[in-house]
């Protein structure tokens, strides 16, 4: 596992980041976050599952084996995302989600969670099972993987960003965070400064709840991005807090989760 980390992490390198969710920075920063708020029980649960390496030298990993040449994850890349009618009420999403038999974003944070959960698993299993969960609850809280197929979550909408063409989910997975300039440690220390009770309030909810409030984000988002715009200050100005709230909840979210599936 870790000899096919290690590769995999060297091809991905070579690749564009525009396939991936949220860059590497982005996803570690959520998973660092996630580990400032681990019980004692969890931090030694998953140090027998894990060992000593930090949740985010993991949370890339699942972008990473869409290098792999064997294509041994390959039923995993549509876990990464889940297409849902534009505006629907929360009842009616909620409902398409639990329709939709497509392996997806949603069915597949429950199927990691199943499999941390079963004492029949084996130690790889479960590995593999916690790294995914790390990832994908990154995932969930980049809005537009929780968007519309017939733009494929923004990937075909086209922008300028400080004169570089690309699109939309682009900017939002990667160049956004990018321009920045943190590290995700100090992008994790500067996010994590919320009270107890403003945690609590942003852990609250399940992930019906959570997805749909990304889905409502993502249309807010295409709103106020009209197809071929020419962004640069203004934007980071409009919508860099937005993006810095999706990444402090999913990391203080999958703290929530692990602590409670590892309790």
């Amino acid at each position: 596992m870790k000899l096919l980390f290690r590769i995999l992490i060297f091809a991905f390198v070579l690749q564009s980041a525009e396939a991936y969710s949220w860059g590497t920075t982005g996803h570690r920063t959520i998973a660092e976050i996630a580990e400032h708020h681990l019980s004692n029980k969890s931090k030694k649960k998953l140090k027998k599952i894990l060992g000593n390496q930090k949740l985010a030298y993991f949370a890339n990993w699942p972008d990473f084996v869409k290098s792999d040449s064997l294509k041994r994850y390959k039923e995993t890349e549509i876990w990464h995302y889940v297409n849902v009618t534009p505006k629907l009420n929360f009842q009616n999403f909620e409902n398409e989600l639990k329709e939709n038999k497509t392996p997806n974003l949603y069915s597949a944070i429950q199927k990691q969670e199943a499999i941390i959960k079963d004492r029949n698993a084996t130690k790889t299993d479960k590995e593999i099972a916690v790294i995914f969960l790390i990832h994908l609850m990154g995932d969930l809280h980049q809005p537009f993987h929780v968007g519309k197929a017939e733009d494929q979550g923004g990937n075909l909408v086209p922008l300028t960003f400080f004169r570089e063409q690309t699109n939309l989910h682009s900017l939002w997975d990667s160049k956004l965070v990018d321009f920045q300039k943190y590290s995700y440690t100090e992008y994790a220390d500067v996010l994590d400064k919320k009270s107890k009770d403003e945690v609590e309030k942003i852990q609250s909810g399940n992930l019906e709840d959570w997805l749909f409030e990304s889905y409502n984000t993502a249309a807010k988002i295409y709103s106020q991005t009209p197809i071929n715009g020419n962004y640069s200050y203004d934007y980071n100005y409009k919508f860099s807090g937005i993006m810095e709230d999706q990444l402090l909840k999913g990391g203080l979210r999958l703290a929530k989760i692990l602590n409670e599936i590892l309790e």
